[in-house]
């Protein structure tokens, strides 16, 4: 039994051990089978990539070539560019420089188009011809990029001008009156100058202005003798017509003159002090020129009959005489009273009596000058304040808004020059009349001084002819 199972123990082991060399037997064919396929297949792949390289070798050899034929290219390429940049740069800086030039032409055409704007906008003639502007206005646009007939244009807006300059235009259009109002009438240029008018009332001239350009009638008309010449200038009459040289500026001067009372008001308050020293210097002048003339009188012809009425010895006769003009305010009279009243005195006295007597007068003679003097003196002083105050306040503002605007400064300057012309033009003439009125008054006291000597050697004469006539009755 036991036998038996180690039998069948072997068997089976033999029975699986051949089993299983089979197995390897057909393990290993299959291998081999597997190894021969792949070295197949290897071969064939190396045949192919054999094949592929020779195809690839031929084509590496094409692209090589075509690679030598694009770097040819390729060099050609950078060549032209490089010949391409330098050209560009070349034009580059020929445009650059033409550019220029052309913005420099551009520029000095819109510079002198610019100019001939302003001077056709100042010129009266655009008031008759106002679509001249209009020719010009696309130059001064910016970007505009002038041709050869804006030049042209402008060379003939020049040349009209200056044909116009020279010419006596005549024509009938629309101004501006005197009123404010449109007025249609006669209107004549005489070049740039000088622009006349004459309407079915007056005539006048006229001033030309650039903002609205239309003519506007002064607001004063000319002197009749200059209307009288404009009339017959403009009926053909006469050759002779008056003419603004300053293009307006005088014509403008005399209608807006400043008159009197704005000169005083312009010179600040103390204006007003001057003006006060100036009536009251004119009320001394009038009141010493009527007592000085009053007092002088006729004193000749009283002096006269004194002298021929002492000689005769009526003494009664010349008393009566300067009794009648006593009342009459005449220091020469009251000098006289003094002398006759020292007839009997000796001839020192007298002398002495009659030299009291003018002293006494003089204070008389001699008022209001002494007054007069010191507003000639004062006058110019305070002139001369409101001078000093006017330039402090130019000063002041030009301290506090600069020198920009040189209307801030008229205030402070009108009051200092208005100040001191007035302070001038009242402190002259006070001075030359207080001269004048000094020099009568020396007349009247060496008048005096004359009429008291003619006197005392009237009443000497008498006194010796008296004494001879004593001696000779004796």
């Amino acid at each position: 039994m036991k036998w038996n199972l180690s039998l069948v123990m072997a068997l089976l082991v033999i029975t699986v051990q051949v089993t299983c060399a089979q197995d390897v037997r057909e393990a290993a064919r299959k291998a081999e089978m597997e190894r021969q396929k792949a070295i197949e297949q290897a071969r064939q792949i190396e045949e192919r990539i054999l094949a592929d390289r020779t195809s690839l070798l031929a084509e590496v050899e094409k692209l090589e070539a075509s690679q030598n034929d694009l770097q040819a290219q390729l060099t050609a390429l950078e060549s032209k560019i490089e010949q391409d940049e330098e050209t560009l740069a070349r034009l580059e800086e020929q445009w650059s420089q033409s550019e220029l030039d052309f913005q420099e032409i551009s520029g000095n055409v819109r510079v002198a188009a610019r100019d001939l704007e302003t001077m056709i906008r100042q010129s009266p003639f655009s008031a008759r011809f106002p679509a001249r502007i209009e020719r010009i206005e696309p130059l001064l646009r910016k970007g505009y990029f002038p041709d050869i007939d804006d030049i042209a244009g402008m060379a003939d807006l020049y040349f009209d001008e200056i044909a116009r300059s020279g010419q006596v235009g005549r024509y009938r259009g629309d101004f501006i009156g005197r009123d404010g109002e449109d007025t249609k009438g006669q209107i004549v240029t005489l070049g740039k100058f000088t622009a006349i008018y004459r309407d079915d009332e007056e005539v006048g001239f006229l001033n030309y202005s650039p903002e609205s350009q239309r003519f506007f009638a002064l607001s004063n008309l000319p002197s009749g003798r200059i209307q009288r010449t404009l009339q017959k200038y403009l009926q053909g009459d006469g050759e002779a017509v008056t003419i603004d040289l300053s293009f307006g500026a005088a014509l403008r001067q005399i209608t807006h003159k400043p008159s009197l009372a704005d000169q005083l008001r312009s010179g600040g308050p103390i204006v007003w002090p001057i003006l006060l020293i100036a009536v009251l210097a004119l009320g001394i002048v009038v009141y010493k020129a009527v007592v000085l003339r009053k007092i002088h009188g006729n004193t000749d012809r009283i002096m006269g009959e004194v002298n021929r009425l002492a000689e005769d010895g009526d003494w009664q006769e010349c008393a009566d005489l300067v009794g009648r003009y006593k009342g009459k305010g005449m220091p020469v009279i009251h000098v006289l009273e003094a002398g006759l009243a020292a007839r009997k005195e000796d001839r020192e006295t007298l002398e002495s009596i009659l030299q009291e007597a003018i002293l006494r007068e003089l204070p008389r003679v001699e008022s209001g000058l002494a007054i007069l003097a010191i507003f000639g003196a004062v006058a110019p002083l305070l002139g001369l304040l409101g001078t000093v105050t006017g330039m402090i306040d130019t000063f002041r503002v030009i301290t506090l808004f600069g020198t920009g605007d040189p209307k801030l400064m008229s205030g402070g300057i009108s009051e200092a020059l208005v100040t001191t012309m007035i302070g001038l033009a009242v402190a002259i003439p006070i001075m030359l009349v207080h001269t004048f009125l000094s020099r009568r008054v020396d007349h009247i006291i060496g008048d005096m001084e004359e009429k008291a000597i003619t006197l005392a050697n009237t009443i000497q004469k008498e006194k010796s002819r008296n004494g001879r006539h004593v001696v000779a009755s004796a």
